[in-house]
Formats: C-alpha cells, structure tokens, sequence
C-alpha cells in the first residue's frame, strides 16, 4: 500500500506521508506493529537508512512511538482525527458538502412525526426501556415490509439496529474471524470495507463496472475463494448506482449456496427507485427453503435521515437470537425514542416517499445539466436509482482535484475512497445529488473553475507503483 520511493525527493518524507495518510485513513489501523526497518527496507527496495528516517519523522510526528525491545507502533497524533470521522462530520466552512450521499428530512415531517410518539412515549416511560431484538412493534412493521415486498417474513427474523453500518459489524463479529475471506465488490462502500479491514479479514474483489457485474467472475470467486461471507450491494450500487439484474442474482444465490458462503445484502438504497420499479428483496429469489444462508440489512438513512439511527437485518430466526447476544456485548438496545419515530415515518411511507423521489430526480437532472454544460469532457452513465452519479474524469486526477476543490469551496471525495485497493479508481469521482438543485450547479460551477485553473497530472515515472 506504499508508494515506490524511486524517483521520490526526499524519499523518505514521501513514505512519511504516505503512512501517516494510511494511518488517518484507517488502511493501517492504530495500535499494531509496523514492519522491522529491514524487513520494509527490503520490501520497497531501499536502504535502511531511507526507512530508519521515516519512522523517526513519523515519531516526531506522532503518529507512531517505540516499545523498548518490542518494535515501532502506531498511534493517533494529538489533535488529529480519522479520516472516517471527519468525512461524517459537516464542513467548518461554508464549503457545499458533496461528500455524504445522505439526504435530510423536512422539518414538518420531523415535528409532526414528534408529537405523533409523544403518548406512545410516555407509555414506555415506565418501563426500563431495553430492548436487545428492538421494539416488537417495529420488528412487526419491519416484517410486513419484506413481506409486502414478495418475501414473507416474521418479526422473530427481524433483529433492529443503529443504523446498517451497525448491523454489518454484529454480523461479521458473528460470523468472521481473523483472516477469514470475504468478497466484495470493486469499488463499494467505504464504511462497510473499513469494518471489514478492523475485523482482519481478507477481502477477495470482483469489479463492478458501468455496466454492472461480472456474473462469471462472481460465480468463479465464490467456487475457486469459497469466502465465508459475500457483501453485496444489489439495488443501484454504491457507488455505481447499478441494478443487479434478476437472473444475476438467482445465479449468485446458487453458487453461493454450492459453496456454503453466506450473503450479506445491502438494501439500503432498494426504495430509491427514479426511473425503475423498487426491486423486490435479493432473497425473495431463492428456492423455498433457500435463505438460510442470506442476511439482508436496510436502514432509514438513506430513504429518510441519517440521524435516525434505525437500521435493521433479517436472518434465520436463530441467527436473529445469536446476533442479538453478540450486540448485548456493546449495545443493550437502541433509542426507543428513534425507534418509535422510524415507526411513525414508516408507516407514512406511501405518502412521503414519493415526494422524496421527485425531488431526487429533479436534483439529479439539475447535477446532469451542469456537468454537460460546465465540464462536457466528463462521462457518466444516468443510474435508474440511488443517490450519487459515478463520473469518468477520463485522467487520474480525483484526489488532487478533491484538494484543490475544497479551496474552491466544494467538499467531495476522490473515487479511490470506494476502492477495495490502493491506487485505483483515480479517474472517478461519486458526486451525490442530495443537495439542492442551485447547491449543485454552484458546486460544478466551482469544480470547473477549479479545473481552468490547471491540476497537477502525475507524469508515467513520477505515478505511484503499489507494493503490498
């Protein structure tokens, strides 16, 4: 994950950077033991010297210390902060924010849904108000959901988090041990790849393109890896914004059934369906008694807000139980206040959705219309659903146009955030449509003014090589 020091003046500050960047991005995680001098001096073909320089800057820097007979650690420099947390943070600045694909509820419906609770409420007031599987009431609405949308389901299948990130986490903690192979997609998630790198397992991709997935690559990953666990984002990917079509998936529900992998489903983006009808559930394609092996996980972040921090899983009755032990470890149960309220919203559902969706679509055309009138060098193809574009820069200039960007006033994330390696995606860029219409046209206003003003391409010699 380090760049090649050849070529690199002074090389030993580059590698510095290099590592302290891994380190605040969570791709080195801290507290563990970085290579001997040697060992890494050998690695990427430099001296001793080169490496024994760049753990010393790197100490002085904070973001490592020594352990007297027991090598160089990592640690978290005073006053700085993960990558991971600053990206879910608000820009400082009046900067418009295009790197959180998460859109915001309307004040009415937030206040009307509050006094809505308020006698359920006060109700459970008097009771000690834990409840590890969630509330029934929520699991049954959360049931008759899948059930409404062609997979019959039974609260006791329903296990109701904080947020899908949440119920990822107690499933791989469940079900994954240390160097365990999980296959995902190329590029995914950030957050869901970033617990995965915390658990130490080892991710096995397959490449998800403009034009979606690679069923023959899926289908021989899973014979030739046998992975334990599967993490798929089937219903307009992200960030691609792709729609698996249906006879992928009952092919991938069947070679992962030959190779007894269990499939971790992402759904949280199913109901924003633009242009599409909402595709049913990933496991209502199974044969009866097929979906033993399949956990599908939904949130209200997506479709609703962030801030409420529902999220849900469905699995196997008994795996329902086990996961609900594993959460008691760190987590009694959620907010019954939020849980209430996502029952509120969920039962408004037919009525606010819509609204939601329009507005989507408008503020996704408004995001087209200015990238083909201010920067028509870019590509990218229109999803039938989701929240984000995936745009094609046509040269490996994500990262720095990122930098330059945020002088400019304009907050967004380089595509190699979503790759599952290194020194990918440099081309690409998610630029989400949740904010409103004139905020985008202003945002790619700036991003092109950014672009006249001249980016930096690396040249062939000075590019990156990678070394694992």
């Amino acid at each position: 994950m380090l760049p090649d020091p050849a070529g690199m003046r002074p090389a030993y500050r580059h590698l510095a950077q290099a590592i302290s960047a891994l380190i605040l991005d969570g791709r080195i995680a801290l507290h563990v033991k970085l290579p001997a001098e040697r060992e890494l001096a050998t690695a990427l073909n430099t001296s001793r010297t080169t490496i024994t320089a760049v753990y010393d800057l790197l100490r002085e820097s904070g973001y490592v210390h020594r352990r007297q007979g027991s090598g160089t650690w990592t640690t978290l420099p005073e006053g700085r902060t993960p990558s991971g947390i600053r990206r879910l943070l608000g820009p400082q600045d009046t900067a418009i924010d295009l790197a959180r694909a998460a859109p915001g509820l309307p004040e009415q419906t937030l206040t009307d849904a509050l006094a809505q609770i308020a006698p359920q409420l006060a109700e459970h007031a008097h009771t000690p108000g834990y409840h590890p599987y969630g509330l029934p009431e929520l699991r049954a609405a959360i049931a008759e959901r899948f059930t409404r949308r062609g997979l019959a389901t039974v609260p006791e299948q329903i296990l109701v988090t904080s947020g899908a990130q949440h119920a990822l986490t107690l499933v791989l903690g469940l079900l994954c041990g240390p160097g365990d192979r999980v296959m995902v997609e190329n590029p995914s998630y950030p957050n869901a790849l970033e617990a995965m790198r915390r658990a130490r397992l080892r991710t096995v991709s397959v490449p998800v393109t403009d034009t979606g997935w690679d069923i023959e690559i899926v289908e021989s990953t899973l014979r030739q890896v046998v992975p334990q666990l599967a993490y798929l984002i089937p219903d307009f990917h992200n960030p691609t914004g792709c729609l698996m079509p249906e006879d992928e998936r009952v092919r991938i529900l069947r070679a992962a059934g030959r190779s007894g992998t269990w499939l971790v489903i992402d759904e949280t983006l199913a109901d924003l369906a633009l242009d599409v009808p909402a595709p049913p559930p990933f496991a209502s394609h199974a044969t009866p008694g097929g979906t033993g092996q399949v956990i599908t996980i939904g949130s209200m972040s997506k479709t609703h807000w962030g801030g409420l921090r529902i999220g849900w899983l469905r699995a196997p009755a008994r795996l329902v139980t086990e996961l609900a032990g594993q959460r008691v470890a760190t987590d009694m149960g959620g907010s019954v206040v939020d849980q209430l309220l996502a029952l509120a919203l969920l039962a408004r559902a037919g009525e606010l959705l819509p609204s939601r969706l329009e507005q989507l679509r408008r503020q996704r055309a408004a995001l087209a219309e200015a990238l083909a009138e201010h920067i028509p060098q870019w590509t990218w193809q229109l999803p039938p659903g989701g929240l984000s574009l995936w745009v094609d820069l046509g040269e490996p200039v994500a990262s720095a146009l990122a930098e330059r960007a945020l002088d400019n006033g304009v907050r967004i994330e380089s595509g190699a955030y979503f790759a599952t390696d290194p020194g990918i995606f440099e081309q690409r860029l998610r630029i989400p449509y949740t904010t409103p219409s004139e905020a985008l046209r202003e945002a790619v206003h700036r991003m092109a003014a950014t672009l006249a003003d001249g980016l930096s391409l690396p040249s062939a010699t000075r590019r990156p090589h990678w070394v694992a």
